[in-house]
């Protein structure tokens, strides 16, 4: 047995744990809207025809902010195609995921949507083929109350209060040489400095997210952060992160450590950004919104999904669904853990994606929906992890990662809610075959006891959630911890991701 030992102090904190960072990302690819979200056969669907099913599981998932229509398709995207009469809509092309899209849902129907899971809506422009003059219109369509061409177009299509949206993306990884309409980081830093002015003119009150990075592995990183940022420093309020993991050749000790890529990922954008700030001259912090993050097995869509062909654009077709192991669930957990452990500067996050694409939610066309491993993670600490994030004093053992180094058997992340008189406390054990035994001092919590105990493990760590079998795998009480005298004491089995409530 494996030993390690926690001090959890709710004196000392990262950063307010903020709600956003529980947001989620909705794209127009493969099934994610049309039989994801709407299916207006399915037994389920509402009156506008969206799945209710789908519906509870994302409530249950507690998603805050929504970033929508995408990622790469937001590059090609025309937004007028999708509003007004659906019968006037037209038909496009996606060259982003080689795909016909019907329009048959856009922003008013999202937004209807979004109303009935309770989250808010957080646009993004294209910045790929199109530019500044298309950002603001959409900005004037859906945030002016009316009185102009644009406004009084959305009254005529049956919406009389503006969508009030707050939170825009100045584009999708613009670093990318794949994205329609890529750009330099100095090209994209200029663009994106003009759109942001002129969106700040209409309404100065918008929090605006310049693209960095589509990954810390790209050939520019950090130094396209750097330009964009000597651009848009004074106009914008975020520079994005994406990050996907998948486990390559059987190395599972990597897969496992990949929150320590993510970590380092998250504290050089924020070195590079207090740089350029400070050559600045200025006080301004700007944030982080790691808007797109998963686990994503990109070797499968280049080699199985990728569709190609003059003639073969198909309407939603089956792309990116990944089905997530055990294995996957715990990495996964692990990345909402750097995520609280960096809640200082990372105040807004997007899981990619919801539903179908690589998602913690599953469906099957008039069929059923249900929970992939991933979604117990997301749901439990949405739920459990409020007020502050707290800096922690973790002692364990090390093993080494082919691709990280000497890295931590054991990764954890707290949260302390004065208001609730309430701890959360996240734990991750990357051993393969041994579990772990810690011991936490929480004696400075006060007189707490354990409220919740919710471990994610499994002996076979491949094992999944599937249509055939839909409830294999999911979270149990863990008996084995035990709170005495201010000191919390819990085995954590091998490969496994924990939290728990104290209180």
């Amino acid at each position: 047995m494996t030993d390690a030992s926690l001090t959890v102090d709710p004196h000392y904190a990262v950063g307010e744990v903020r709600r956003r960072i529980f947001g989620g990302f909705v794209e127009h690819l493969g099934r994610h809207i049309y039989e994801g979200i709407y299916e207006p056969g399915h037994p389920t669907a509402d009156a506008d025809g969206f799945r209710q099913d789908v519906i509870e599981l994302v409530r249950e998932l507690g998603v805050s902010t929504i970033r929508y229509p995408g990622g790469n398709f937001v590059s090609g995207f025309q937004w007028e195609d999708s509003v007004g009469p659906r019968e006037e809509r037209p038909r496009r092309l996606d060259l982003a995921w080689h795909s016909t899209e019907t329009n048959e849902v856009g922003l008013h129907e999202f937004s209807g949507w979004l109303e009935k899971v309770g989250s808010d809506l957080m646009l993004a422009v294209n910045l790929g083929t199109r530019g500044t003059k298309e950002a603001v219109e959409l900005l004037e369509y859906a945030n002016l109350p009316s009185g102009t061409a644009r406004a009084e177009q959305r009254i005529a299509h049956g919406r009389t209060d503006p969508f009030g949206v707050k939170m825009w993306c100045l584009g999708n990884e613009m670093d990318g040489p794949w994205q329609v309409g890529h750009r330099s980081a100095e090209d994209y830093g200029k663009i994106a400095s003009q759109t942001a002015k002129a969106m700040r003119m209409l309404d100065p009150g918008l929090e605006l997210v310049a693209c960095g990075s589509s990954s810390a592995h790209m050939p520019t990183f950090g130094e396209w952060e750097r330009t964009v940022l000597t651009h848009t420093y004074d106009d914008v309020d975020y520079i994005s992160c994406h990050a996907y993991y998948e486990e390559k050749d059987g190395d599972i000790g990597s897969f496992l450590a990949s929150a320590v890529d993510m970590d380092r990922f998250i504290e050089t954008v924020v070195a590079t950004a207090d740089h350029v700030g400070a050559v600045r001259g200025s006080s301004k912090k700007i944030n982080i919104a790691f808007d797109e993050w998963n686990v994503w097995y990109q070797t499968r869509f280049e080699n199985v999904d990728k569709i190609e062909g003059l003639d073969n654009w198909p309407i939603a077709p089956r792309l990116l669904e990944d089905v997530y192991s055990v294995a996957d669930a715990v990495v996964f957990g692990n990345l909402m853990i750097s995520l609280l452990n960096h809640a200082d500067r990372v105040t807004s996050a997007s899981l990619a994606q919801l539903v179908n694409v690589i998602g913690p939610i599953m469906t099957e066309p008039s069929g059923p929906a249900w929970r992939q491993t991933t979604f117990f993670p997301f749901a439990l600490t949405s739920r459990l992890a409020t007020g502050r994030a707290l800096q922690l004093k973790l002692d364990a053992p090390t093993y080494v990662s082919e691709q990280y180094g000497q890295v931590p058997l054991v990764d954890a992340a707290a949260t302390y809610d004065d208001e609730a008189n309430r701890a959360a406390v996240f734990l991750v054990n990357r051993s393969t075959d041994e579990p772990v035994t810690l011991t936490a001092d929480v004696a400075l919590l006060g007189e707490a006891g354990i409220l919740e105990s919710h471990t994610l493990a499994d002996e076979d760590r491949d094992a999944k959630n599937t249509l055939e079998d839909p409830t294999r795998v999911g979270t149990r009480e863990n008996t084995s911890a035990r709170l005495e005298d201010g000191t919390l004491t819990i085995t954590l089995p091998p490969v496994s991701w924990t939290a728990l409530s104290l209180g």
